[in-house]
């Protein structure tokens, strides 16, 4: 491996280690739903995004909440304490297509429609808010 190379993959290292995430895969329900709530939290505070989606009537919304959970605990795990109101926000909330199972309705005079059920990707970033990287 040349220097450029390893000292460009060191800083990704350290940049990953700095990181905080989860991503939950495959969830079924389509991406287009998904993108409504994602938008609503993407940039917040966590505690406060926390609140927006315990009352928000999407289903989508049940499931981005213990995706954040999970990250918050990932956070709380890698600094060995408690997050504190105000200390940290959702940098990243990424919403991707996953796959999509193709099945026929029957139609009428004997043809067949396409139904695509689809399936999405979240992934969620945590950074501090004393860190320089928020706009």
């Amino acid at each position: 491996m040349g220097a450029r190379k390893r000292i460009t993959a060191e800083k990704r290292k350290e940049a990953k280690k700095a990181a905080f995430s989860a991503k939950l895969n495959n969830v079924p329900t389509s991406p287009r739903k998904m993108r409504l709530v994602a938008d609503m939290v993407r940039g917040m505070e966590v505690f406060r995004a926390l609140g927006v989606l315990k009352y928000s009537n999407k289903e989508a919304a049940a499931r981005i909440e213990k995706l954040l959970r999970s990250a918050i605990a990932n956070w709380e795990a890698k600094n060995e304490r408690k997050a504190e109101s105000g200390e940290l926000y959702i940098s990243i909330l990424q919403v991707d297509g996953g796959a999509m199972l193709k099945r026929l309705r029957p139609a009428p005079q004997g043809r067949g429609y396409r139904i695509r059920k689809r399936s999405n990707h979240v992934t969620l970033h945590l950074d501090t808010i004393t860190n320089d990287n928020q706009n």
